[in-house]
């Protein structure tokens, strides 16, 4: 009795601190894993979106245009991208700022044009344009200048820029001032043939003139920009010929002047050089004439530099008198004036190219 009594006390000893300390068992397994805390299914939004706002909010305020169109009234209105009026109307742009500077289509200035009047008040600069015609289609833009003493540069963050269509049924193309025009193909840059619309919904076509045959624009190769014209992405000897537009646009097809495209094709390298005179030897008094001539690609600004004795002349941005030479090379010729009491004894004249900027 004794000795059973012993047995149970013993097992009741084992088995106690199992029943009060442990908690009771989950009638099924655990999978793996089970006890891992479990995410909250809560919308976090996401950084990279956070920070792709803050960067577009940035950019816009760097970005913000100054631009603005006077309406009826005394009511302004900020400029899109583009915009499109019809021939015959006035338009006033306004840019803020005490230093405003403007550009519009350069044949405005050629033809000094009484229509475009531009004023700079306290506060703003101001564009007007009277009695709009098809040919003034184009870009116009405005920008705020920084001085400092007599250096200005552009202020980037303060500029403002519209593309204006006036728009007339009888001049779907913007008029040029010539009826044939020369494009060269140079392999290294994209050409851009200029047959540019006055209405943007027009469908303009490029046409070969022999043979006869319409051109496809892929829109990889060859591309249509409205503010533009077709662009040659990568020309080739292939496209060489002569090629026009055709554009229609609710009514009867119209079509461009032609253009003669031409391929180019010019060693690399800096622009030759040479100079020659009307005499080796000129005496007190009598007349020298030295022209320095560049052989270069066309198309290209040339800026020369004189040097002789007794006197140095900077002609930068002279505008040299050109001619073309079998269709790929153009000679720039550029005279030199010799004052009466220069004694120059041939070639004591230089001529020095400083640099070529290729034209906008």
């Amino acid at each position: 009795m004794r000795l059973w009594v012993l047995l149970s006390l013993l097992l009741l000893q084992e088995t106690l601190p199992h029943v009060m300390g442990q908690p009771a068992k989950s009638k099924h397994p655990k999978e793996p894993g089970e006890n891992k805390i479990k995410p909250v299914n809560k919308r976090v939004k996401p950084k990279a979106s956070k920070m792709k706002e803050r960067e577009s909010v940035d950019s816009s305020l760097k970005s913000q245009s100054i631009l603005t169109q006077v309406m009826d009234k005394g009511h302004f209105q900020k400029l899109a991208s583009t915009l499109s009026l019809s021939a015959g109307q006035s338009i006033e742009l306004r840019c803020k700022g005490s230093n405003v500077t403007w550009n519009y289509p350069s044949y405005l200035d050629t033809f000094k044009d009484s229509r475009l009047s531009i004023k700079q008040l306290d506060r703003y600069g101001q564009l007007i344009l009277a009695n709009s015609t098809a040919a003034d289609t184009g870009e116009y833009s405005c920008w705020l200048q920084l001085c400092n003493g007599n250096k200005c540069r552009k202020d980037e963050t303060k500029t403002g820029s519209t593309y204006i269509f006036f728009t007339d049924k009888e001049e779907l193309f913007v008029p040029t001032p010539s009826y044939f025009e020369i494009v060269y193909l140079n392999p290294d840059k994209p050409a851009v043939i200029p047959c540019r619309v006055t209405t943007p919904s027009a469908k303009v076509t490029l046409h070969r003139e022999f043979p006869a045959e319409e051109i496809e624009t892929d829109g990889t190769d060859i591309v249509y920009d409205v503010k533009k014209g077709f662009v040659y992405q990568h020309p080739t000897s292939d496209h060489k010929g002569i090629v026009y537009c055709k554009a229609e646009s609710q009514g009867a097809p119209q079509i461009s002047i032609k253009y003669h495209l031409l391929y180019v094709e010019v060693p690399k390298g800096p622009p030759s050089t040479t100079i020659s005179a009307s005499s080796s030897r000129a005496d007190v008094g009598d007349s020298v004439h030295v022209i320095c001539t560049v052989l270069g690609e066309p198309d290209v600004d040339v800026n020369f530099r004189w040097r002789y004795p007794g006197q140095e002349v900077h002609c930068i941005g002279e505008t040299p008198i050109s001619v073309v030479t079998n269709l790929s090379l153009v000679r720039s010729f550029y005279p030199l004036p010799l004052p009466d009491n220069c004694i120059c004894s041939f070639p004591c004249c230089e001529c020095l190219l400083m640099h070529t900027n290729p034209l906008p």
